[in-house]
Formats: C-alpha cells, sequence, structure tokens
C-alpha cells in the first residue's frame, strides 16, 4: 500500500526555470531540505542553484535511487534518453510527476516498468512568482494519494485543478499558452498609453496594476466577467465606446480563433510521442 506520508525525497529532473521555481516553491511551503535534490546538465547552474537553495545536485541515477517522487522537467526534446536510463532504475514505488508540456502518460507508461505511477501537468509560467495554474491528469496506475501528493507539491506554486488527459491539449491552449494573451494584451495597451502621451514608466504601472486589480476582482468576487464589466460600462461612456472598437475588430473572434490554433497545435505535438 502507497503511503503519502512516507513520501518524502523529492528529485527534480532538470532545473530549468520551471523545475527552480518549484524547488523554491517546495522549500518556501515548509519541505526540509534534506527531502529535496535536483539533477542538471549544467555544471555552473548545478553549482549556482545549490549555493542559492542549499539543495543537492544529484545526478539521475542518484536521483531515481533516492527519491520516491521523480518531478521530470526535462525539455519535451530530452525525454527519450531519460526515460531510457530510468527504465533501467525504477519501480512501481517511483511517482513520476511530468511537467513536459505535450508529453502524453501513454509514453512513460509504455517505456517505464509495468505498474509506474504518472500524473501529467500542464503548468505555465506564473510559476516562478508562485502563481501558477496547473491542471494534472492521472495515469493508468496512480491513484488518488499520488493525486492528493501532487496537488501537494504543486500548490506550493500557486492553484492546482484536475481533468482528465484527454482535456490536457485545450488546457495548454487556455492556461499553459495563457499568460501569453495576457501580455499581449498588455504590451497593446502600454503602447496606446504612450501614443496618448504618457510617460511609458507611469503606463506600465498603470496597466500593470489594472491587470493586477481585475484578476483579483475576477478571483476573490466570483462574478461573471460580464457582470464586472458592465459596472465599468456607463451609458455612453469611455468604456462602452472602446468595447464598440473591440468589437467591431472582431477581437472577441480572434481570441476564439487564437486559442483554437493553440489547441489544434497542441494536438499536433502531442501525436508526434503517441507512438
Amino acid at each position: 500500500m502507497w503511503h503519502p506520508a512516507v513520501m518524502t525525497v523529492i528529485a527534480v529532473l532538470g532545473a530549468g526555470k520551471i523545475g527552480e521555481a518549484l524547488l523554491s516553491g517546495l522549500l518556501n511551503s515548509g519541505r526540509s531540505r534534506d527531502d529535496l535534490m535536483f539533477t542538471e546538465r549544467y555544471p555552473d547552474r548545478a553549482a549556482h542553484l545549490e549555493q542559492t537553495y542549499r539543495v543537492r545536485a544529484v545526478d539521475t541515477a542518484t536521483a531515481a535511487g533516492k527519491a520516491e517522487v521523480l518531478v521530470v522537467a526535462v525539455k519535451p526534446q530530452d525525454i527519450d534518453p531519460l526515460l531510457t536510463e530510468l527504465a533501467e532504475l525504477i519501480g512501481s514505488n517511483t511517482l513520476i510527476v511530468s511537467l513536459c508540456a505535450g508529453l502524453p502518460i501513454a509514453l512513460y507508461e509504455r517505456r517505464l516498468p509495468d505498474g509506474v505511477p504518472v500524473v501529467r501537468v500542464m503548468p505555465n509560467t506564473p510559476m516562478l512568482v508562485g502563481e501558477a495554474m496547473s491542471a494534472i491528469s492521472a495515469g493508468a496506475f496512480a491513484t488518488e494519494a499520488h493525486l492528493e501528493l501532487t496537488e501537494e507539491l504543486l500548490g506550493s506554486v500557486g492553484k492546482v485543478v484536475r481533468v482528465p488527459e484527454s482535456q490536457q491539449d485545450a488546457v495548454t491552449a487556455l492556461s499553459g499558452s495563457g499568460p501569453a494573451y495576457f501580455f499581449y494584451l498588455v504590451e497593446a495597451m502600454i503602447d496606446a498609453g504612450i501614443m496618448l502621451g504618457l510617460p511609458r514608466p507611469t503606463v506600465t504601472e498603470l496597466i500593470t496594476q489594472s491587470a493586477v486589480g481585475a484578476a483579483r476582482m475576477l478571483r476573490d468576487t466570483g462574478d461573471h466577467p460580464v457582470l464586472l464589466r458592465e459596472a465599468v460600462t456607463s451609458p455612453g461612456g469611455t468604456t462602452i465606446m472602446a468595447i464598440r472598437e473591440l468589437e467591431r475588430h472582431g477581437v472577441r473572434a480572434a481570441v476564439l480563433a487564437a486559442i483554437e490554433a493553440a489547441w489544434e497545435r497542441s494536438v499536433e505535438l502531442g501525436t508526434t510521442h503517441h507512438n
């Protein structure tokens, strides 16, 4: 029987930005440094992370031998040699948590020993500031306890939802790529502010805080975005004129098309690893 209470040692395989963010979040949530380790291919970066977080840098064999949870955070193009190595090192007592975008659970279950539990995660880059939105999906051998542990780990760097794996491509198109859409909109709004004569530092602060405030209103009030938008939109006022222009230029349709395109690309990338 698998007991999450004894699953204390966690190894992050691939300490890039996302891997580092998770390490930092786990430490900030109270995890002991003695229960964490990581792998990193570049010695200089490994030394920097060891010095910064006082967490051990190890090789893959050591991580697989000592850790009960392996968080796979390598680039998707590096997954094949890693799985070849892990196949000789782990068994069904090791939980694999995959942060690799687009890689299906079937890839891990096909390449690793029978019975290895796998949880697939689609995080996003706000993990770097502790505000990630992560969606998790269970593999054939992942139990409720595995999912709860994964939620605990990722809860240290943001919010977590569960979805069937069949919905991961939609998650990728929405929250995985989502921060880029907001950055794109903010970029355009900053350009507009500069065009209207405001200095860049001022307009950047105006827009950034407006974005933070709007996001908190969405999260904290629970109101539908239409209600929140209408509360800003006075009859015959400035906001309704702006909304009219957004509608006239087809912004809503463009957003729908953009997210659909991202979904299609996610499906396409995923099929590469299904065979």
